[in-house]
């Protein structure tokens, strides 16, 4: 347990950090289900309307360090890759 006030405050915003990117990480799996289940559907329109809004949210996790960028690109390709063979 942290005794001193630097480390207690840093305990608090660690808490608020985890939460805030548990959020964001829901969020981005979120829109890849959607995604995916648009390709399982063979929808090419509906499909590529999600892939162009899960692409944001894949960069912004990526950019904030919630997951690694080279997760992020790999991700994207797979995901484009997937819509494209439709």
């Amino acid at each position: 347990m942290a005794n001193s006030a630097q480390a207690k405050k840093r305990a608090r915003q660690a808490e608020d950090n985890r939460q805030l990117n548990a959020g964001q990480r829901s969020a981005m799996r979120t829109s890849i289900k959607k995604l995916q289940s648009a390709i399982d559907g063979g929808d090419k329109e509906q499909a590529t309307a999600a892939f162009k809004a899960a692409v944001p949210h894949l960069d912004r996790m990526a950019r904030k360090g919630v997951i690694h960028k080279n997760a992020a690109a790999r991700s994207k390709s797979r995901l484009n890759n997937a819509v494209r063979a439709l």
